[in-house]
């Protein structure tokens, strides 16, 4: 066993050292805005090098190629670890507060899921507020991509660690020959994107804290804020209508916006499926929800329905989180669809969770084909999605992960009814956890917190989170004998 896992633990030590020099940021946000919280991140800068250097020289004899199944470990325990040093500023600045909150929140901000246990956002250090941010924008592209563009200055290749994360089904793919070159090339359009969406949001009205923290939760999908009331405290339609674009964008396969800025030309995305299906959904959902809650008086004019609506179904369907009214006082099939659109509208390799719609296409189109064949049982129907055929294996494995995903869901509701919660409330946070969306409905709603769930259902949630970050199996097949035999 250790000389299974001592290599792994070695590249990543490397990967600590690289990690702690992301702590030097909220350190310099507390030096500029002379918080409390300086030394804090100084400290956990300090004792994550420590650790690594500690684990470094332990395994330094244990260099080697990386094999495919070892991605699958490291990919694990670099999240788990990451989660567990972003946590410590949390811990050791917030008084009385307990290991398992800092833990949720470290996890959830590096998963994007956006659920938090604080209260008293407002009145948080600026450098601790910037760090929960922070966690959203690194975990958005993917801790792993980030490491994939670095892994080569280190003297460890990437490949192994990439197909492991990067979700979808064509995980080969690949934008460069050399796979450092594709990460690096997503990180400069996930940049861009930040930096537009920043100076958009300053130019809107926000501060330059709120900006650049709101920029980097929208673009990691995120949906961390800065205030308890979400972004119902600024209550600016412009605002919204800025962070409804940084999301959509997010949520787009960021293959395409390769493409898209490489080709100068939009055709990138009037060609894919997975965008025409995402924008078709999401407006027809949109509009129909719309006119559902004006109907019904819920809200006195066709234009307040359209705002609160379109907001909150482009924030939760797309599985970002942010919220600017209070969704859970909507009637519950309003409610409850906007939640179902969190598992299949972001696009795989977006910075969403959930199944993907890609995987909901081949669903869809290999459905109709077995009603075809049962009318006509001799005919020769290929499935094509964007011009590629889609094999039958494929098709089965989609199948598989999409059972495996709901029953993951359902046995993550029974757990959480089990502990205490109500129907509606375990529901809506397993589903929130599993597809990264945030809040849910109940107790977790916008207006309450996962702050009012016990450490044992808060545990729980954290495991459906990283479950739904790794997209099931990653985590799963480190538990299988098979996996451990030589």
């Amino acid at each position: 066993m250790y000389y299974k896992l001592a290599p792994i633990a070695h590249v990543l030590s490397r990967l600590g050292f690289v990690f702690s020099l992301l702590l030097l940021a909220p350190t310099l946000v507390s030096y500029l805005y002379q918080d409390a919280a300086f030394w804090v991140f100084a400290d956990t800068a300090a004792a994550t090098i420590c650790v690594s250097g500690i684990i470094w020289l332990i395994t330094r004899r244990h260099q080697r190629e990386l094999r495919t199944r070892d991605g699958f470990t490291l990919v694990f325990l670099l999240w788990v670890g990451f989660a567990v040093v972003a946590s410590m500023p949390f811990y050791w600045y917030l008084p009385g507060i307990s290991y398992t909150d800092a833990f949720f929140e470290a996890i959830s901000g590096l998963t994007t899921t956006g659920a938090t246990v604080f209260t008293n956002l407002d009145s948080f250090p600026p450098s601790l507020n910037f760090w929960r941010h922070l966690l959203n924008w690194v975990g958005g592209m993917g801790i792993i991509v980030l490491a994939v563009a670095i892994l080569p200055m280190i003297g460890v290749g990437g490949t192994q660690l990439f197909k492991a994360e990067i979700p979808g089904i064509h995980k080969d793919s690949k934008l460069a020959p050399r796979i450092s070159q594709t990460a690096k090339n997503l990180w400069l359009i996930y940049v861009f994107f930040t930096l537009s969406a920043c100076l958009a949001l300053r130019l809107a009205g926000m501060s330059w804290l709120d900006a650049v923290c709101h920029a980097m939760s929208c673009i990691g999908l995120g949906g961390f804020s800065t205030h308890d009331q979400n972004i119902a405290y600024f209550d600016s339609v412009p605002i919204e209508m800025i962070l409804s674009v940084g999301s959509i964008i997010a949520a787009i396969n960021f293959t395409n916006h390769y493409y898209a800025f490489r080709q100068r030309s939009l055709n990138a995305y009037r060609r894919d499926s997975e965008v025409r299906v995402m924008i078709t959904t999401l407006i027809a959902s949109i509009i129909a929800c719309a006119l559902y809650l004006w109907h019904k008086d819920f809200y006195p004019d066709w234009s307040h329905a359209l705002r609160f609506v379109g907001f909150n179904f482009i924030s939760i369907g797309l599985a970002n989180g942010y919220a600017n009214t209070d969704f859970a006082a909507w009637p519950l099939p309003v409610s409850l669809w906007m939640f179902f659109l969190a598992n299949i509208l972001s696009n795989a390799g977006s910075a969403g969770g959930g199944l993907k719609t890609i995987r909901a296409i081949v669903l869809f189109k290999f459905s109709l084909r077995e009603m075809m064949l049962l009318l006509h049982p001799n005919a020769v129907h290929t499935v094509k999605i964007n011009g590629m055929h889609i094999a039958e294996r494929t098709a089965m494995t989609v199948l598989v992960f999409t059972a495996v995903y709901f029953l993951t869901i359902i046995f993550a509701t029974f757990a959480l009814m089990a502990t205490g919660l109500d129907f509606v409330t375990a529901l809506t946070a397993a589903t929130a956890c599993i597809t990264n969306a945030g809040p849910g409905l109940g107790s977790v709603g916008p207006a309450g917190s996962y702050a009012n769930l016990a450490d044992i259902q808060k545990w729980l949630c954290t495991i459906v989170m990283l479950l739904g970050r790794l997209e099931i199996f990653t985590v799963f097949m480190l538990f299988t004998p098979a996996y451990w035999r030589k």
